[in-house]
């Protein structure tokens, strides 16, 4: 017996890996986007601090812009420093 595939539909999900399930700023889930975006994705990317907490890179910047003078981390309020990879 042989069987024909007429069409065939794909179905995939996909998942920021972070020590997190939500960004600390805006708290929407990483799954989605942060406020300024209108689809999650590469658009959308997260961004680690050295103190290893994690937000939507356009939160922490726009935390950032509003900390002039000493940039901390929101979190835990260490002095901001992107992370390395």
């Amino acid at each position: 017996m042989r069987v024909t595939i007429k069409s065939w539909t794909g179905v995939a999900t996909w998942r920021w890996i972070a020590n997190d399930d939500n960004c600390g700023i805006c708290r929407m889930a990483f799954e989605n986007c942060c406020p300024e975006c209108l689809n999650p994705g590469d658009d959308c990317p997260l961004v680690w601090g050295a103190c290893s907490h994690c937000f939507h890179m356009h939160c922490i910047v726009k935390w950032l812009n509003s900390q002039p003078i000493t940039q901390q981390c929101p979190m835990c309020r260490q002095s901001w420093k992107f992370n390395e990879k």
